[in-house]
């Protein structure tokens, strides 16, 4: 169930920033956007080109503006859209297309999430927002307070959420059909990329086509080095959030709804090694490790009892279930989730997909319960258009995955961060202190470790300059 109180919501503020007519506002003389959303892009490739084309939805919406730090990575979308405006800085398109967008996908480095939502809604503008929704707990915080607050339509791009087998899985779980549910297993194939290696070495020229210094942001000034783009960027702690935040946010979606769940009140986790000699282990701050297993305990919650959820990402799998047969697929290749019930599990891949319940006792399907929640047009393909439509509507309108949602989730994401990024700090050789032998308390209400401060200093970063 969604947590906003939608009968709580004032007439007036369902048409806070209502989308008006471009004549008003003597915009690019495109249909009303009452009819469509006129909207601009920060981030034009990759997952961004994704993001555009189906939000674009073959017409259905205008494209008005794309964004980019990198002009080879918004070929393609430039030449699709050749009316749109074009920057490479967000700042400037924000100033000289405010009459001219309703709304603003950002498809970008996990780093730059935030800074750039927060600045469009302030400028009274929805926004969709890759997952994870920010890099550090914080951030998240903020973007959810601020878009109750300001009364902004969202949606965050994990699409799974608005697929069918997610709300069969949440039909399942919530009516009781495996019981009780006392533990999630969820596991990816994830990191493809680097992750365990040292920071780079070198000086590197830097491409024409790339704005270096705006890619970087809001973080540390580095030298370019030709690892970090298109997409390595992820294993890299001052810009990506590893394994974890790259399919965290799909993964732990599904029983993240499903179970109810609020703030955790605990994580530990334990990390692989990296070794670069003879017993010489090392610990690369600067990169994600390359394989972890976190635990993460929620208290009780309506009607449920305590739940612990087990990542494993990095070739670390959970055992397999007993009830699988000999040669039947552990979920998919890209990973999967099992709950464990107190009468059976259940057991589903990246997004929720193929939901398969494991029973040693015979379960009749014509007897399980149909999905009771509204499913979404185009299901995980109509995730775009499902916020492009809520645009028009107004605030109130259903999303998905609605900061409401995806902001604490996201939270619950990055906790498993604050333990793998603490796991490297000891306060003396014999490492009485070290974390990853410890359980990390946490106050989710005031978003603090209470029982290892040092791991606190993950939990908000500090800006560069003039960011």
């Amino acid at each position: 169930m969604r947590r906003r109180k939608f009968n709580q919501v004032a007439v007036s503020s369902l048409t806070a920033f209502s989308i008006v007519p471009r004549s008003v506002l003597g915009g690019k003389g495109f249909t009303a956007p009452s009819d469509k959303l006129n909207i601009a892009a920060i981030g034009a490739g990759g997952k961004g080109e994704v993001n555009i084309n189906n939000a674009y939805s073959d017409g259905k919406d205008n494209i008005v503006a794309l964004c980019d730090v990198d002009d080879r990575m918004s070929v393609k979308m430039r030449k699709k859209f050749p009316q749109a405006s074009y920057y490479k800085d967000y700042r400037q398109l924000l100033e000289k297309e405010h009459n001219d967008i309703d709304a603003v996908l950002i498809s970008t480095p996990d780093h730059m999430h935030a800074i750039m939502a927060m600045a469009c809604m302030e400028s009274g503008k929805h926004v969709y927002v890759e997952k994870p929704l920010t890099h550090d707990i914080y951030e998240a915080r903020m973007l959810t307070e601020t878009a109750t607050r300001l009364k902004i339509v969202t949606q965050m791009g994990n699409q799974g959420s608005s697929g069918d087998d997610t709300r069969l899985i949440q039909t399942w779980i919530q009516d009781g059909v495996i019981g009780e549910v006392k533990r999630v297993h969820v596991w990816t194939n994830r990191p493809v990329w680097p992750q365990g290696i040292p920071t780079p070495k070198g000086d590197h020229k830097i491409p024409k086509e790339l704005a270096w210094d705006l890619w970087l942001g809001t973080a540390p000034k580095r030298k370019f080095n030709p690892i970090y783009v298109p997409a390595n960027w992820r294993g890299w702690t001052e810009f990506g959030t590893g394994a974890l935040g790259d399919m965290g946010c799909h993964f732990m979606d599904v029983p993240f709804m499903a179970l109810k769940l609020g703030y955790p009140e605990a994580v530990e986790c334990s990390v692989g090694s990296v070794y670069e000699g003879f017993f010489k282990e090392v610990f690369y701050t600067d990169s994600y490790p390359p394989s972890c297993k976190i635990h993460i305990q929620f208290p009780a919650r309506d009607g449920m009892p305590p739940v612990e959820m087990i990542w494993y990402d990095g070739g670390i799998k959970p055992k397999r279930p007993e009830e699988l047969q000999p040669d039947q697929q552990m979920a998919d290749w890209d990973g999967g989730m099992i709950f464990e019930g107190t009468r059976a599990k259940l057991m589903a891949g990246l997004f929720g997909t193929n939901p398969t319940l494991l029973s040693k006792e015979k379960i009749n399907i014509d007897d399980l319960p149909k999905s009771k929640m509204p499913l979404v047009e185009g299901g995980r393909e109509g995730h775009q258009q499902q916020w492009a439509k809520a645009c028009k509507a107004g605030y109130g309108a259903y999303t998905s995955s609605s900061f409401d949602i995806s902001g604490p989730l996201t939270e619950t994401v990055l906790m498993g961060n604050l333990a793998v990024r603490s796991y490297n700090y000891q306060e003396g050789k014999d490492g009485r202190n070290f974390p990853g032998r410890k359980k990390l308390l946490w106050d989710g209400q005031n978003m603090k470790i209470t029982n290892f401060p040092m791991a606190n200093q993950f939990v908000k970063r500090t800006y560069r300059k003039g960011w």
